[in-house]
């Protein structure tokens, strides 16, 4: 039995606006409105609009929220203050990465867990299980919010013209609730583009106002409808992680280069603690394949699943890949043996089809915007 895709609050506008639709994680979503490369340049140089209202917002509440987080995440939500963001993951009892997410802590004992759209049940269901014995609520609010994100250099310019809250005081992973456009919203300065920008929850009913109010003030700044295609180039040449590529329940937060989010000096047993602490053991004594960049010599996209040879054997697999508009030049990241991990290490390829493709080895991220 095929299941009819979810669709957003804006779905009707995306279709008016010409948008390429696609399903994604079960919701139909916008691919693009016209070009990839121009939507993506847009998001680089001006300003580009997003609907990510498929995101899983989930909220925890209640006087041991915190403690509840803090047993089923690997991260220490206890130092996170009211109106600031973290970023986190949630594993198994084994270290395998379920999802990675973010943790708005909203007031004292409200917290506000933003989950991707594919791990969102996933998420939900585990945290409600986790909660047992704990003095807190667990609440599906994914039909609560509609999220809408602006990202780009001309974007605090944009959102600042349609909103008197203060968000030149608004730190990066932080978040305040205030009108936009006359809409109530949780303003947040969060992103998945490697831009400044900001991620706005509203009620649904609100969504589709605040999109016309953000394209009429980003009218003269050039701000441009954007959809998941560009996202997706946008976060690789960031070197961003994406669920089900880059980080899968076969890796630990230490196989992903990204152990800094497990904190074992936080009090009390968390899920997964005996698991990552022997798997950040093994990663200090035989470090595990690395997440490096790959920059193409040559004009073939590698994808994911595409073995990284060196001289004939395979020493890593492509987890994402694409052209990249901002580099000309097709980009991939891929988990390879800690060997040939390094920037400029030698004859390194990509098998693409059966021809060894060369790469040139190089850190992550391929872009970093200019402070």
């Amino acid at each position: 039995m095929t299941r009819t895709p979810r669709t957003t609050a804006l779905d009707a506008l995306h279709r008016s606006l010409g948008a390429t639709m696609t399903d994604f994680a079960g919701w139909d979503m916008p691919l693009r409105y016209a070009s990839e490369r121009d939507e993506h340049n847009a998001v680089r140089t001006k300003a580009g609009l997003f609907d990510l209202s498929h995101m899983g917002e989930i909220t925890v509440s209640g006087p041991d929220a915190v403690a509840l987080l803090n047993f089923a995440l690997v991260g220490n939500i206890g130092t996170v203050g009211v109106g600031r963001a973290r970023y986190t993951m949630i594993c198994r009892a084994d270290g395998g990465i379920l999802d990675d997410l973010i943790v708005y802590r909203l007031a004292e004992t409200v917290y506000m867990v933003v989950a991707n759209a594919g791990n969102a049940q996933t998420v939900l269901d585990a945290l409600t299980e986790r909660a047992a014995g704990f003095d807190a609520e667990v609440r599906d609010d994914r039909d609560a919010y509609a999220l809408i994100a602006v990202q780009g250099p001309h974007s605090p310019a944009i959102v600042k013209s349609v909103t008197d809250a203060d968000l030149d005081g608004l730190k990066y992973y932080a978040g305040l609730p205030g009108t936009v456009a006359g809409v109530e919203a949780l303003i947040a300065r969060t992103g998945y583009t490697g831009e400044d920008g900001f991620e706005l929850f509203v009620a649904p009913a609100d969504a589709e106002k605040l999109w016309q109010a953000l394209t009429e003030a980003g009218a003269e700044y050039g701000l441009t409808p954007c959809g998941l295609s560009c996202r997706d180039t946008l976060r690789l040449e960031a070197g961003m992680p994406l669920y089900g590529h880059e980080l899968t329940t076969e890796l630990t937060p230490f196989d992903a280069g990204l152990g800094r989010v497990v904190k074992f000096e936080k009090d009390g047993d968390f899920v997964g603690r005996e698991a990552l602490t022997a798997a950040a053991e093994r990663a200090e004594s035989a470090p595990p394949r690395k997440l490096v960049g790959l920059v193409a010599e040559g004009r073939r996209v590698p994808r994911a699943g595409m073995p990284v040879v060196h001289e004939g054997q395979v020493i890593g697999e492509v987890t994402s890949g694409a052209p990249s508009p901002t580099l000309g030049k097709p980009i991939a990241m891929a988990y390879v043996d800690a060997a040939h991990a390094g920037p400029g290490a030698a004859g390194v390829g990509v098998d693409i089809r059966g021809t060894h493709e060369p790469y040139e080895v190089v850190a992550l991220p391929f872009y970093k915007r200019q402070k």
